[in-house]
């Protein structure tokens, strides 16, 4: 019986709105970010220092979002107290959604906030990490969480991965460099998706699947020793679900937010509303594609739109050069040992600082960073533009004159630009840390934001 002293639980006081953690998600954070908002889902952008001194305690969200990124990073900005909190959030009745590095930061194990029994799995070949692209999927049938639309799916058990043949009934879910799940015989995990074969848009590294001759894979294995067809993701686990005191965690290694993935927007849509339990309800089930060069400039700024020139021109000057692709609207693609995904980073956040109307907070915070920021940028775009041209060159004459440009040379001037591999450092990181500021005070007073209520 409720009594008039007594504290309201939970779920009286849970907001209808869920939390996306902004730190170290970058690029991630920008798609799940603008999911929400072409999804109409109501959303604040929350920080790690916010939720280690109590956010989610104090307004509990209907769900809380953890975006891509690296786990161990997102887990150093909750810190201890971060990491306690989002626990007990969970085990108090709260729910958590993780995509890629937000499923790693779920799982036990170093860097991770165990809610989940399983572990982060390690890679045999570093090569079966570099994979992209959309993907089958065989799922479970009967579970709330699964939408009903894939129903006709091959069934996985709650506690095997099951593998099976694509079909036309087989969703096909988009998988962005994912990390793996290392199934434990304990706990009770529920497998809601599990791989089965690629789809027409998969590559291996800056191998496109669909363009190589049928037994390539085979002859490049026999031939050479190297085994690169992504059959050791088949029957892999792709999306669990499982309880963690009252509340609930569900991992993802596919980006459900992914711009122009109909079966994965439907899907996240369906994990929002269900999980939420009705508090949110989405206006529309599919995220459409975003064209970052196609963006309005509502932020006319002199400075910030010399400092799109530059990034363009350093996208530009990575094309002509044979090192940079359009993977897709939003993503450029990379050759193999290019730092594709750290200038991914950047590209992604100035083209969606331009495109924002400024707030008050981002107005005053690039008054004071500006000057600092240009320079930065000024020695970066040198110091990438002859880097990128170097190693064009080492490609150029790496047949006939392999030592002309060494490879040590080479990762001398990737490491001053960018830090240590697996690491971020240099002018990079300055740059990037501005721009994620920048971005995350001008995107958390926009119109789906309830920052502002």
């Amino acid at each position: 019986m409720w009594r008039a002293d007594a504290p309201p639980s939970m779920s009286d006081r849970t907001m209808s709105t869920l939390h996306i953690l902004w730190d170290e998600s970058h690029i991630w954070g920008l798609l799940v970010w603008r999911a929400a908002e072409a999804l109409g889902l109501p959303y604040r952008l929350v920080k790690g220092e916010e939720i280690a001194h109590g956010l989610l305690s104090c307004n509990p969200p209907a769900l809380l979002v953890v975006p891509g990124g690296t786990a161990r990073l997102k887990a150093e900005a909750l810190g201890t107290a971060g990491i306690a909190a989002i626990r007990d959030y969970v085990a108090a009745g709260g729910h958590y959604l993780g995509f890629c590095g937000g499923a790693g930061l779920g799982l036990s194990g170093q860097h991770g906030l165990g809610l989940c029994p399983w572990s982060r799995a390690s890679f045999s070949d570093r090569m079966q990490h570099f994979v992209s692209g959309h993907i089958h999927a065989a799922t479970r049938t009967g579970h709330p969480l699964v939408p009903d639309a894939f129903d006709r799916t091959v069934t996985a058990s709650p506690t095997s991965v099951a593998a099976a043949p694509a079909s036309d009934d087989t969703p096909l879910l988009p998988i962005w460099w994912p990390g793996r799940f290392a199934p434990e015989k304990d706990g009770e995990v529920e497998i809601l998706a599990s791989y089965t074969v690629p789809g027409p848009d998969f590559w291996v590294a800056d191998l496109p699947l669909d363009t190589l001759p049928p037994g390539t894979f085979a002859e490049w294995e026999a031939l050479y020793g190297i085994h690169l067809r992504p059959t050791f993701l088949e029957g892999q686990p792709c999306i669990l679900h499982g309880h963690h005191g009252k509340g609930t965690y569900t991992l993802s290694y596919s980006h459900l937010e992914t711009p122009g993935s109909p079966a994965a927007n439907g899907w996240l849509t369906h994990l929002v509303e269900h999980l939420s339990s009705g508090r949110i309800r989405a206006a529309a089930h599919e995220v459409p594609a975003w064209d970052l060069d196609a963006l309005p400039v509502q932020w006319d700024d002199p400075a910030l739109l010399r400092a799109r020139a530059l990034f363009d021109d350093i996208v530009t000057i990575g094309i002509n050069h044979c090192l940079f692709f359009r993977r897709n609207a939003w993503l450029i693609g990379w050759r193999a040992g290019i730092p594709g995904a750290n200038l991914n980073n950047l590209h992604a956040a100035i083209c969606t600082a331009v495109s924002m109307k400024p707030s008050q907070a981002a107005t005053a915070y690039w008054a004071a960073q500006r000057e600092t920021f240009m320079r930065d940028l000024t020695l970066f775009h040198q110091g990438v533009t002859g880097y990128l041209l170097a190693e064009r060159l080492a490609m150029t004459l790496s047949k006939t004159f392999p030592e002309t440009v060494s490879r040590q040379s080479l990762k001398e001037q990737r490491t001053a630009l960018f830090g240590p591999p697996m690491a971020s450092g240099g002018l990079y990181l300055r740059l990037l840390d501005t721009l994620d500021t920048l971005v995350f005070l001008g995107l958390s007073q926009q119109e789906g934001s309830t920052a502002r209520q």
